[in-house]
């Protein structure tokens, strides 16, 4: 509770400095502030310390699980803000409304790692999805960021209806709008009525557009290549993975009703969105666009968690929304400071800036799961829920493979710093740059060592 209502406060707070300070550079650090804040009052809620307590009517269900979650969310946006801040000056006059439009996702982030009715869960991923449409065309001057805009909004109006429909077929179905409510109805062999099936259906349509899974991944490539660089991190990392936590919470108590047939779905959903992914990402020459439709391939790991539905993929989609994040949010800030987003633009590199280099490589090298990186636990521990489960070992066969073709595509942008000629365009780096992508780095290093420092908070 304490995320969602001092997160909404600290948006308010950020629209109306603008009216006061005219001082753009300090708007960033009012920014890092609040969320330093919002982070100490998630903690402090995880352990028993809640600020105001306010009867929800059971609409929101506080549970360790998704506070550790915001804490993750909040920690991810605070070092996005440090590293890419500087550059959401240069989007636009309001640079205020935008950071506050950053607070306002987290609100929704905040309601979608509790949510306990259909509602709420509605609520959450609006929240997050409206000022994802105004972030993705806050370059005025930009046609394509204009056009990414305006297909968002249309595509995800499209969707938010197909989710609608799905609660109320939900509720005829269940006369409730709580996600444990038990059917009013039994259709013939089916455990369920046909109505709640057709409801899950359409929410599991509506939830897989949101995160980009095939075939309902047609959105993005256009829409991350369009917006801003540096919302598109913001937007390819932190709010994909709060998408995926509102799934699971949606999906561990609805889905276990309809049985196992629900896994098949899931399963092919999984497989659509690697092959796409992946092969695609390997014909792109823009580096830009090859890191969308490889958030798309990510998303295929990320929905193992939703497939398994056990304690270790709960676990791992914790740490999968670290590793990701991180490594993204390192490999966009580099790629903001790029003039040329091409592969091409990052030959040489290593000669002109070998710390940028080298902490671009451990970024993808996270992504592609090597060992010694926090990607190769966090794709670990999803593909070992599924064997967990001592079903599914054909999935685990056939992600392998993918993530083998991942190699391609990321060790081309190594392969271009390192062993071809050229000049790195790249703008000017600050030391405090240099730092914030060592520290970044050092950190993912640090959990692909000893991924437990993150996981042993969870039961602590």
């Amino acid at each position: 509770m304490n995320t969602i209502l001092f997160s909404a406060i600290l948006g308010v707070v950020m629209m109306f400095s603008s009216f006061t300070i005219k001082n753009v550079p300090a708007y960033k650090y009012i920014s890092v502030t609040g969320l330093i804040i919002l982070l100490g009052l998630n903690i402090a809620e995880t352990y028993g310390y809640q600020i105001l307590h306010i009867d929800t009517r059971d609409m929101l269900r506080i549970s360790k699980f998704g506070l550790f979650f915001n804490s993750i969310a909040i920690g991810a946006t605070l070092i996005y803000v440090l590293l890419s801040g500087k550059d959401i000056e240069f989007i636009g006059k309001n640079t205020a409304d935008l950071h506050a439009l950053v607070f306002f996702v987290i609100c929704g982030i905040g309601i979608i790692s509790s949510f306990n009715t259909l509602l709420m869960l509605f609520l959450g991923v609006e929240i997050i999805s409206i000022p994802l449409y105004i972030l993705t065309g806050s370059d005025k001057r930009n046609l394509k960021s204009n056009e990414a805009a305006l297909k968002y909004f249309l595509m995800g109006s499209f969707s938010t209806g197909v989710m609608l429909m799905g609660i109320a077929l939900l509720y005829g179905a269940t006369g409730s709008f709580k996600i444990d409510a038990h059917p009013l109805t039994n259709f013939g062999s089916l455990p369920v009525s046909v109505m709640e099936v057709l409801g899950l259906s359409f929410i599991l349509v509506s939830m897989a557009f949101k995160v980009s899974a095939a075939p309902f991944h047609f959105w993005t490539p256009d829409v991350y290549d369009g917006a801003p660089s540096v919302f598109t991190s913001f937007m390819a990392t932190i709010v994909k993975a709060a998408i995926f936590i509102g799934f699971i919470r949606l999906f561990e108590v609805k889905a276990a009703d309809i049985g196992p047939g629900w896994q098949l779905v899931i399963a092919l959903i999984i497989i659509a969105t690697l092959f796409i992914g992946n092969i695609t990402a390997i014909f792109q020459q823009s580096v830009k666009r090859m890191l969308a439709y490889s958030s798309i391939a990510q998303a295929g790991f990320m929905m193992f968690a939703l497939y398994s539905q056990n304690d270790m993929s709960k676990e791992g989609i914790l740490l999968y929304a670290v590793a990701y994040s991180l490594a993204t949010i390192g490999i966009f800030a580099i790629l903001i400071k790029m003039k040329d987003l091409t592969f091409e633009g990052f030959n040489g590199l290593a000669r002109t800036q070998p710390v940028v280099a080298a902490t671009n490589t451990v970024f993808l090298l996270s992504l592609v799961g090597i060992p010694l990186t926090a990607g190769f636990w966090a794709k670990y521990y999803m593909l070992a829920s599924v064997v967990k489960l001592q079903s599914g070992l054909w999935l685990v066969i056939i992600a392998v493979l993918f993530a083998a073709i991942s190699v391609y595509y990321y060790f081309r942008v190594i392969q271009a710093m390192y062993f071809k000629d050229g000049d790195g365009a790249i703008s000017e780096i600050k030391p405090s740059f240099r730092i914030g992508l060592v520290i970044v780095a050092a950190l993912i290093v640090v959990l692909g060592v000893m991924p437990d420092l993150l996981l042993n908070w969870l039961y602590f």
